[in-house]
């Protein structure tokens, strides 16, 4: 029972003792050398670009799901007893809560600047449940939309494109007409501005906010009507099938919304460039994994006598496979290692490194103008470590197994002729 113990592990010893033996061909120790490093490259380069990848989803959920409504309830065209229906949904599972809501597009004018935008009605108490908006006030304050009337407050980027900052009016055109004997007129109404938002998103300069009761005068609704209720959730994901359940729980005929429908297509265009971007990068895995190939190749040339010799000894062809079977996957989970500590520790740190670097070399490569951010995102996910070990495992394996058949093949007596 020992001894088959002993031909069992012996295959074993014998790759890691060849793995780790000093090689008189230099050309090989480089081969090999050459292996682990693209193999540990790749590995680290991939882990730091998928965090990144992460980050950005992040921040994008943080910031534009933060200010849209995971999901929305419309009345028709106004929501009948919309607080006694807000108390029925808070009541549901998973909600954390529930603002109601009212929604114009207009286009506002300052001078000789106009732009659209969508102008949302809101409780601003109720409001802080469902939005970051009071987190991210550039000047003024929310609050201030129940002392003022007909306040507003406006994105950062749209109070720069109007050029207005607090305390200045703006007039907002509604896309309906007054009917009277002078003839058709539009509908305007001059706000008070009283305060900025700024979350780094498109949303500043297309998102403006008043009172909900401004908004009722303005559509031309009966005090305390809505047009809907704002719904968030405990997991944003949840959205499309609660806001169903709520639906049906609710009397009425109501209409229902979700953050997929009016933002989803952007989150699916980030996961499909996370998808893209890693299957590209794992082919410089898989180059240096099979950099292995040529590797072995090369030993076994090298080391014809000693499979000869092994041979001789009793070694099957299956163990002598697995000899060098054993030295691949050592050069390549080598490899690996190195590539996800060190990519790790990159991933864990690249925001702390380009901002070092930015200092450095007094240079922004994110701007805040351009982008939505003005810094390098990361957040490492282990599922992501765990998948790209696996991947790079699969490779490394499939890379040994040509060069270990053709060992297998080496005839004794043809190896040793000449000795």
């Amino acid at each position: 029972m020992q001894g088959y113990t002993l031909i069992n592990f012996l295959p074993v010893t014998i790759g890691l003792r060849y793995a780790r033996a000093k090689r008189s061909n230099h050309f090989i120790s480089f081969i090999s050398f050459s292996s682990i490093a693209g193999l540990a490259l790749g590995v680290m380069v991939l882990i730091t670009v998928l965090s990144v990848m992460n980050g950005f989803d992040r921040e994008l959920r943080q910031r534009i799901l933060g200010m849209v409504p995971h999901a929305t309830l419309w009345g028709s065209p106004v929501l009948a007893d919309w607080r006694d229906t807000a108390k029925l949904v808070e009541k549901m599972p998973n909600v954390v809560g529930v603002a109601p809501h009212t929604q114009a597009q207009v286009m506002f004018q300052s001078g000789s600047s106009v732009h659209g935008a969508i102008l949302n009605g809101i409780n601003p108490e109720m409001e802080k449940k469902v939005s970051i908006i009071d987190d991210n006030m550039a000047s003024g304050s929310l609050d201030a939309l129940n002392d003022t009337s007909f306040g507003i407050v406006l994105g950062a980027q749209l109070a720069k494109m109007l050029r207005v900052d607090i305390g200045d009016k703006v007039t907002a055109i509604l896309p309906k007409a007054n009917v009277s004997i002078a003839g058709v007129t539009p509908v305007l109404k001059r706000f008070t501005v009283v305060g900025t938002f700024e979350v780094g998103a498109e949303l500043d300069s297309s998102l403006a906010y008043i009172n909900i009761n401004d908004a009722a005068k303005l559509k031309r609704y009966k005090e305390d009507q809505v047009e809907a209720l704002r719904i968030s959730f405990d997991d944003l994901f949840l959205a499309p099938s609660h806001i169903w359940d709520i639906a049906r729980a609710v009397p009425g005929q109501n209409r229902v919304s979700d953050w997929t429908r009016t933002h989803g297509s952007l989150f699916q265009a980030i996961k499909m460039e996370k998808t893209m971007i890693g299957l590209l990068l794992l082919l410089i895995v898989a180059v240096a994994a099979f950099n292995i190939v040529s590797t072995l190749v090369m030993v076994v040339t090298d080391k014809r006598n000693d499979i000869a010799i092994l041979r001789t000894m009793g070694l099957t062809s299956g163990q002598v496979m697995w000899v060098f079977i054993v030295q691949g996957m050592f050069i390549g989970m080598f490899g690996t290692l190195i590539g996800v500590v060190s990519g790790v520790a990159l991933a864990l740190n690249v925001s702390e490194i380009i901002a070092a670097l930015q200092t450095l070399l007094n240079v922004q490569f994110l701007s805040a103008d351009v982008y939505f951010i003005n810094y390098l995102p990361s957040e490492l996910q282990w599922s992501d470590v765990e998948l790209i070990v696996i991947s790079a495992f699969i490779m490394t394996v499939a890379a040994t197994i040509y060069p270990a058949w053709r060992a297998s093949k080496v005839e004794p007596a043809e190896a040793l002729r000449y000795e």
